[in-house]
């Protein structure tokens, strides 16, 4: 057995070569050393400490409720549409029917429950300042007309109050006088024209009154449901884009439960408009300039020589990733298109049914994040649309940060073992179908089609 070896240059990948044992490695004792190539991280798992709970025992995960309060547990939920800021867009559903409803008027609030909401987030990362004053950027006048529309209204006025009220009583302003109704148009600004929203899921809990209830996570939407949130979510980071030309690429991901960073235990998706790439976009972007195909010899045809395929349909695949610090299972798209909006609607729905299916493996109590990752808006280089899902079942400490290198609680291998057996016992409660598991999985070669775009 070669010893691992440390992470190669960007240059090596020039290489036609690819010795996939310089990232993973199964020590005789039974660590597996890894290192991720396209982060670098050197990750161990190391034997016995998979037997360490992963699920999260929180009581805030279950709860019991009375009739008139499963809509109204925080304030994502559908009577509370007023504690968010004013909504972008929302999806309504009629029958099998779905619509888009964009702008709500606030006296309109309640004549429609929202599926999903898109809304901006109250506390931006990346603020409405920061484009002006780095970039000189203005909102569309569009957005502008929709502010003094919403303001217009009482209603409306009042709810735009309400929400900078509570904000400043988080920052320690509330003994402030009273603002204006010109400061608070000012400070409402950034609900119109920032570049940093959420998609709100309606249901808090599964539905059920005076028993013992569980989070409505994504694997609790259903098949169709999820495929909405899907495509809601692109809808948004394009209309980020659209709006803002300083935007280079659009950060989406979820924190699913507390240890995963979410303030709220309620499912939502956030997308935050970014002037740059970041690391870990731009050092993949490097490697695909001088490797096309890394994607396809460092992911797809990586996990099937190491058997770490769990599912596939006709448009994705799923894997257990190798080299994270978190237990990670990588969603890939097998389109020709780079972006999430390029897709096809049936190449959307193959993938939204595959992460789908592996939040329901997974279930409501394991915290985790979801990351996307796709070509930016500003690259000639084509990477495939991908999704990590990290379990954040254990604690970077001391360890890591003295050497660098992480513990993970789970080898790839054991991933693969506990998501695979609850894979079949879902289809066979046809709570997911057509995806084929493990062994099934019809694996080639380069399944990743992204590279032919290139030629």
């Amino acid at each position: 057995m070669l010893p691992i070896a440390s992470y190669r240059s960007v240059n090596e990948f020039q290489d036609s070569s690819v010795d996939y044992s310089h990232y993973y490695n199964i020590m005789p004792d039974g660590t597996v050393k890894q290192i991720n190539p396209f982060t670098g991280n050197e990750v161990w798992a190391v034997p016995g400490r998979s037997s360490r709970p992963l699920t999260n025992s929180s009581e805030r995960s279950r709860g019991k409720l009375i009739t008139g309060e499963e809509d109204a547990i925080c304030s994502f939920c559908s009577k509370r549409y007023f504690e968010t800021p004013p909504e972008k867009f929302r999806w309504v559903r009629d029958g099998e029917t779905w619509r888009k409803i964009e702008a709500v008027a606030p006296e309109e609030y309640f004549t429609t429950t929202a599926e999903f909401r898109c809304v901006p987030n109250l506390f931006e990362i990346v603020t409405l300042d920061y484009w002006k004053k780095n970039y000189g950027y203005e909102p569309p006048a569009s957005e502008a007309e929709r502010l003094q529309v919403y303001a217009a209204s009482d209603i409306g006025m009042q709810h735009l109050r309400d929400v900078i009220a509570y904000k400043q009583s988080l920052s320690n302003q509330a003994t402030l006088p009273p603002l204006t109704d010109a400061e608070i148009l000012e400070r409402s600004e950034f609900f119109f024209g920032g570049c940093h929203e959420l998609i709100n899921a309606r249901r808090h809990f599964v539905a059920g009154e005076g028993i013992d209830q569980e989070l409505v996570s994504s694997g609790l939407l259903t098949p169709e449901e999820h495929y909405y949130y899907t495509r809601i979510t692109i809808d948004a980071m394009e209309g980020i884009v659209a709006r803002n030309r300083y935007v280079r690429y659009v950060s989406i991901f979820q924190n699913w439960l507390r240890p995963a960073g979410a303030s709220f235990d309620h499912l939502h998706k956030q997308l935050v408009g970014l002037d740059e790439w970041g690391a870990s976009v731009t050092r993949q972007v490097r490697m695909l300039q001088s490797n096309p195909n890394a994607f396809n010899e460092y992911a797809s045809n990586f996990a099937a020589m190491y058997n770490l395929m769990i599912a596939e349909n006709d448009h994705a695949l799923a894997f257990a990733g190798i080299g994270h610090r978190y237990p990670t299972i990588e969603v890939f798209s097998k389109s020709v298109h780079a972006q999430p909006g390029e897709h096809t609607d049936e190449e959307l729905r193959g993938v939204s049914d595959l992460i789908h299916a592996i939040h329901a493996a997974m279930g409501p109590g394991i915290s985790c994040n979801e990351e996307w990752y796709y070509s930016p808006v500003d690259t000639i280089v084509k990477m495939p649309w991908h999704i990590l899902i990290k379990w954040r079942v254990n604690v970077p400490a001391g360890f890591e940060g003295g050497t660098s290198i992480y513990i993970n609680p789970l080898t790839p291998l054991e991933l693969r073992d506990r998501v695979v057996p609850r894979l079949y016992e879902l289809r066979n409660e046809k709570r997911v179908s057509g995806i084929r598991i493990a062994a099934e999985c019809q694996l080639r070669p380069n399944m990743l089609e992204y590279v032919s775009s290139q030629k």
